[in-house]
């Protein structure tokens, strides 16, 4: 079971995060129209998405609604007008597009599933913080009661409250025209993305781990409820 643990943990968490895209701006894609002619890779019988040329890690021209082609500066909305002015009349902001905050949002939410799914799994496992009022939880599935009357939901609320704050600094400093690009934090301790052909893998893989985490998270709280028992929640 170890050893099955240790391999899953790897697989979702193994990514290299907080480490930038490559550019998705309006600037930085395809002239319109430019792939028109080309079919989908992810649905061979449906045109190329035309915001979607291939440039993001992992974009593999998936999008049957057609949410690529919501056309909305989000700079608008994050930065006021006084403040993205270098010289007069002259903005200092770069777009924060539709693609730009949907690949945001999806780094986000993929990083959080990695590690909701070691974390369930290792509570499930009996790994615990110390004290009893964490010993008393059997199951992750069961955890959200007693974590709101010991208080520590609270705490986990003004933990994601900070790192909001945190967040909406760098988008903030994207839109002011910072170059920033999505779920770029400059974490990288390692130094593991100073090589570009690594850099290149490691976004690649990190989007892949975000897109797995976040459908792995959904079945193992569906089968948790459902089945109940502990991992792998096949109710056996």
């Amino acid at each position: 079971m170890k050893t099955t643990l240790a391999s899953l943990a790897a697989l979702v968490g193994g990514a290299c995060a907080f480490t930038a895209p490559m550019p998705m701006h309006r600037a930085a894609r395809s002239p319109a129209g430019a792939l028109s002619m080309a079919n989908s890779k992810a649905i061979p019988f449906m045109p190329q998405p035309e915001n979607l040329d291939g440039t993001m890690p992992g974009d593999i021209g998936f999008d049957p609604l057609g949410l690529s082609k919501i056309d909305i500066d989000f700079s608008e909305f994050i930065v006021p007008g006084a403040a993205v002015m270098r010289e007069e009349g002259v903005p200092s902001k770069s777009p924060v597009d539709t693609l730009y905050w949907m690949r945001e949002a999806e780094l986000k939410h993929g990083r959080v599933a990695q590690l909701a799914v070691v974390g369930w799994i290792l509570v499930d496992q009996g790994v615990r913080f110390p004290g009893d009022q964490y010993a008393a939880i059997s199951q992750s599935v069961g955890a959200h009661d007693p974590m709101v009357a010991s208080g520590n939901m609270t705490l986990l609320l003004l933990v994601v409250f900070l790192l909001e704050m945190v967040g909406g600094a760098a988008i903030f400093g994207a839109a002011s025209g910072s170059g920033r690009q999505p779920g770029d934090f400059g974490l990288d301790p390692l130094n593991l993305t100073s090589n570009p052909a690594k850099k290149a893998r490691y976004e690649l893989n990190e989007i892949q781990h975000c897109r797995l985490a976040m459908s792995a998270i959904g079945g193992i709280a569906t089968q948790a409820v459902l089945n109940g028992g502990d991992f792998p929640y096949t109710g056996l």
